[in-house]
């Protein structure tokens, strides 16, 4: 059997025609759905992009633990177990955050690996001397993406379409092989929304203001007109990514791969654009547009083709389904379920809530009909890091705090030691909390787009012992409950 992963960056459910019609153009993605399983109730776990892909690769959540990190020692990978099993395993991908401080081992989990350079403040074009900056923009402007996107000539040297044109090539190269795992990631559509004029085009895009395709992650306070603009933007790339994506599937329809190849289309997490006033990630609540995203299964010999899938998924069942297909032992110790029997009809749920967030922020939890934001206490104290490699996006967690570190063995999974790091203003990248000191409660049956809180005591105490089962679930670290204010409801649970 042969496995395809397919994970598009910051990618919203919304903007997809099979989950939401929309004025977007996917017909690649319209036409991958059409041959597939389309789960309608999946969320993410762990976010933003590094834990959700440690999520994506170990089947468990990390987020109660700590936040943006490279694999740890510990760790049981997906590529590892396959790898083990002499199943080969590549990733083509332009994510370059992989190869940064905080991305370690990730990419190194794979027999073999292919990055594609050029994204966002990837250090990749060398110049001594600055590039010029536009005099008017809104939103973001980096000297290192101004020198990486003067490589950026024709659609075919933008580093998305140039990872899919790799990932065409290994199948074609590989066309005889057989037990395989290709994970294919593409940092399209996250920000900078940068692509050829031609994408926009489709849009009708007039806009003719300050340069504006990499929004602040901040509350949306440009002109109306600007914020239209970015919305397109991030629409074109979107497009440019489909586009390349189907050249993927005419790989698959060349090769016929349709008959004996699981398929997964997915993404990590997905980006605001204006909604609840917000552009970007991982400082405000983490809203149905951020946490509930899209997953698209095409199964062996097409079966299924076409059907959905209403039952809660998480990204942590990732691990568990593709080990099931390949007829391997799961490990006991993840926290994902096989989607096997979901999609094949002999069971009708795997679990009955969703558990998700970021490390030091609210934990969230959702049973398919409410989703409910718990807010950490005004300090937001005890939290602790615990990493057995103290690094994190672009640098380091502990440092001018080194007397308060300690080490621990605090997992039941492993007996490896870890650092325990407090989080304080001193490890300040791993706490924004003054855009969520508010717990909230919604209906998401009768308000998809959670813009009425509702203020119900009873259903809220119901979905307080269910996230403290999810929390107890998931290994969550004991100081969790304390942080979260949930100490009394455990002593009478």
């Amino acid at each position: 059997m042969k496995t395809i992963v397919v994970l598009m960056d910051s990618l919203n459910r919304h903007f997809l025609n099979v989950y939401n019609e929309t004025w977007t153009k996917t017909p690649n993605i319209d036409r991958f759905a059409a041959r597939s399983v389309v789960f309608d109730n999946h969320w993410l776990g762990s976010a933003p992009c590094m834990p959700a892909r440690r999520d994506m690769l170990t089947g468990r959540l990390n987020f109660l633990e700590t936040g943006w990190c490279g694999i740890q020692p510990f760790d049981v990978t997906l590529p590892a177990i396959l790898r083990s099993a002499d199943i080969f395993t590549h990733i083509v991908t332009d994510h370059y955050h992989y190869f940064e401080i905080g991305g370690e081992n990730y990419c190194q989990q794979f027999n073999t690996w292919d990055l594609h350079r050029g994204q966002e403040i990837d250090p990749w074009v060398s110049r001594v001397n600055k590039p010029e900056k536009p005099e008017k923009f809104y939103g973001r402007i980096y000297e290192q993406y101004e020198l990486n996107r003067t490589r950026f000539v024709n659609k075919e040297d933008f580093s998305g379409p140039r990872t899919f044109a790799a990932a065409c090539e290994w199948l074609e190269a590989n066309k005889d092989a057989d037990n395989y795992l290709l994970w294919v990631e593409a940092f399209d559509p996250h920000e900078p929304f940068d692509c050829p004029d031609e994408y926009l085009k489709l849009y009708d895009d007039d806009y003719n203001g300050p340069r504006y395709d990499w929004p602040n992650y901040a509350p949306a306070n440009e002109p109306g007109e600007a914020v239209a603009h970015i919305r397109r933007r991030y629409a074109a790339c979107l497009t440019m990514i489909d586009e390349c994506f189907g050249k993927l599937l005419d790989v698959c329809d060349r090769l016929n791969l349709w008959k004996d190849t699981l398929i997964i289309f997915t993404t990590d997490h997905g980006h605001m654009l204006g909604e609840h006033n917000y552009m970007g990630k991982n400082y405000m609540h983490m809203y149905n547009e951020l946490a509930h995203i899209p997953l698209i299964m095409h199964l062996p010999e097409s079966s299924r083709a076409g059907e959905r899938v209403n039952a809660l998924t998480q990204n942590i069942d990732l691990v568990p389904t593709i080990l099931d297909y390949y007829n391997i032992e799961i490990p006991k110790n993840i926290h994902g379920h096989s989607l096997r029997g979901i999609v094949e009809g002999t069971e009708e749920k795997v679990r009955d809530t969703a558990l998700y967030g970021s490390h030091g922020m609210t934990v969230n939890i959702t049973d398919g009909k409410y989703t409910y934001f718990r807010a950490p206490s005004d300090d937001n104290y005890p939290c602790f890091i615990y990493t057995a490699m103290p690094t994190t996006l672009w640098g380091y967690v502990g440092r001018f705090m080194e007397n308060q570190i300690e080490t621990c063995r605090p997992f039941k999974h492993t007996s490896y030691p870890v650092f325990k790091i407090p989080v304080t203003q001193q490890s300040k990248k791993c706490n924004f909390t003054s855009f969520v000191k508010e717990s909230l409660l919604f209906n998401i049956q009768d308000d998809y787009k959670q813009v009425r809180p509702i203020k119900d005591e009873t259903i809220e105490k119901e979905m307080i012992y269910k996230l403290i089962d999810a929390m107890r679930a998931s290994d969550a670290p004991i100081e969790q409950y304390e942080r979260l204010g949930l100490t009394n409801y455990i002593n009478h649970y």
